[in-house]
């Protein structure tokens, strides 16, 4: 070969590399979407829907970070832009101070689930119906009524419920998880218990429970969980703000994902990932808007 032709093929063979990195860069450049930065609360329902949403972001070619708070500081996140979303609000009540206080700082984007419920809970076979009931079965159930992160806008509530019945059972915060597995310990010795508890949750569909009656209806009626997103979101990342808005799934649908995380060394986040394949007609419709 002479040295014009070598010459020749070094100057094409360098154009298709330039052209084929210029190829490459394009296209890592059309994925890279963004980090969407999102916030839950350590409740079963939170945990299974905030991992599903990541799952689908993740599919759409967005990065996806997760940060778990209370229920303030996860709200405030949004209010103040350290995070870009929530799928968590649960309205009109039981979050209604938190959006009272950063509500012009943020955007609520409506329901992505109907249907919840929050009160006392206790096993079927307690004799007890209602809350106005407890005092004289206080010892029944060791003078204490089991509640969740002291942060939580349902152990307000219930602090509430506590003074307007005038109830000599002390509530005592902790977490979903300690809550559950006081729950489990009494079933498991037939012994009585009330515990703070909301609709959907996963141990309904594992355990005979029923709602305590309200009859000064404190808890109020049924509520919704609402996805929020931090002001000036939408101009940010509008594709992501699309999903996110399109996002609206049923309380069967949640109570798969979290019947699917309580199997022994479950990963929420891969459970999320199997659920998003396994359901990808409805996947497809928050994908599109």
């Amino acid at each position: 070969m002479t040295k014009s032709l070598l010459s020749r093929h070094m100057r094409i063979a360098g154009l298709a590399l330039a052209a084929g990195a210029g190829l490459t860069a394009g296209v890592a450049q059309a994925q890279d979407k963004g980090t969407v930065h999102l916030a839950y609360v350590e409740w079963s329902s939170e945990v299974a829907s905030t991992n599903v949403v990541r799952a689908v972001l993740e599919q759409a070619g967005f990065d996806v970070d997760m940060t778990s708070l209370s229920a303030a500081a996860m709200w405030q996140a949004v209010a103040s832009g350290d995070a870009d979303a929530i799928v968590a609000a649960w309205l009109p009540t039981t979050h209604e101070e938190y959006l009272e206080r950063v509500g012009d700082d943020v955007e609520d984007l409506g329901p992505n689930l109907d249907g919840t419920k929050l009160g006392l809970v206790v096993p079927t076979y307690t004799e007890v119906d209602s809350i106005a009931e407890l005092n004289d079965h206080a010892d029944t159930f060791n003078g204490e009524i089991i509640g969740i992160d002291p942060g939580a806008g349902l152990m307000g509530l219930t602090e509430e419920v506590v003074d307007t019945y005038d109830l000599d059972l002390n509530l005592r915060s902790g977490s979903d998880a300690t809550m559950v597995a006081a729950l489990s310990n009494a079933i498991s010795n037939e012994e009585d218990i009330v515990v703070t508890s909301w609709t959907p949750h996963w141990m309904f569909a594992r355990w005979d429970l029923k709602y305590l009656e309200d009859p000064e209806n404190v808890y109020g009626g049924a509520e919704q969980i609402h996805t929020v997103v931090r002001q000036g979101f939408a101009e940010d990342m509008p594709e992501a703000h699309a999903i996110l808005d399109a996002f609206e799934w049923t309380p069967e649908q949640m109570g798969e994902v979290m019947l699917m995380n309580q199997e022994e060394g479950a990963d929420p986040y891969e459970n999320a990932k199997q659920w998003v394949e396994e359901n990808q007609d409805v996947v497809e419709n928050w994908l599109n808007g």
